[in-house]
């Protein structure tokens, strides 16, 4: 399994995904100041105020866009000369390929989300919010981080069947406004695309009760389980296209 996951990070080594993943949340807060200057008189709740507009393109838009690319990417070189030939009969377990990957897209992820939080900070300094910082951005930022591995999971499934590298990507962004719409009907919960906007409370900075927080664990535990065994059976049980 080690090195499984060395050999992915190895691949990435020459990538610009490096790129990606730094422009995209800085793009993301950029977005989010504009708006929280342009309505800072009618917004009052300092942090949170601040929060809600920066996490609103983060998470509703730009985060479920870096997954799927970071799990395209993942599987694009696969898809390149025939190399699902040289990795299907290598002498690694069909389950270490899969965890290996979304072990190095959950990293990925985790990194940004550090960053996020960084630049999230320094923009409340600029705007001079003289409130003490929330300290439940740090609940919002590890939950966040939860419900984007289970999206890892589902990216990565797609990723790992379709050859093509933009059309994942594509499915991963209509699955996030079909997520909102799960979250507005009150059953975000039982969607993984729902679970990263209420992990990383965006829309609503309530804290979730002590049994909301269990379910919204479970529920990201099955979805991380349930897509990654079906992947990695796939992977077993037939052919790749390569």
């Amino acid at each position: 399994m080690i090195r499984s996951i060395s050999a992915e990070w190895l691949k990435l080594r020459h990538s610009r995904i490096g790129l990606v993943l730094l422009t995209l949340p800085i793009l993301s807060v950029l977005i989010g100041c504009a708006t929280f200057y342009m309505n800072r008189s009618a917004l009052h709740n300092g942090w949170y105020s601040l929060w809600t507009q920066v996490g609103l393109f983060y998470g509703e838009f730009f985060l479920p866009v870096l997954i799927a690319i970071c799990c395209a990417y993942a599987c694009r070189l696969e898809h390149m000369n025939r190399n699902w030939n040289a990795v299907m009969t290598s002498p690694v377990p069909v389950a270490c390929i899969f965890l290996a990957k979304l072990t190095v897209v959950s990293i990925q992820i985790f990194i940004v989300q550090a960053l996020f939080m960084a630049l999230y900070y320094c923009a409340g300094l600029l705007f001079g919010l003289s409130s003490p910082f929330p300290p439940e951005a740090f609940g919002w930022i590890l939950r966040g981080w939860l419900a984007s591995v289970s999206i890892g999971a589902v990216q990565l499934a797609l990723s790992l069947r379709i050859r093509s590298f933009a059309a994942p990507i594509g499915i991963g962004l209509c699955a996030a406004f079909l997520g909102l719409g799960f979250y507005v009907a009150k059953v975000g919960l039982f969607f993984p695309y729902s679970l990263l906007t209420i992990g990383l409370g965006v829309l609503s900075q309530e804290s979730l009760t002590g049994a909301d927080d269990r379910l919204f664990l479970v529920m990201n535990l099955i979805f991380i389980v349930a897509f990654s065994s079906l992947a990695i059976r796939r992977l077993q049980k037939k052919d790749v296209v390569s």
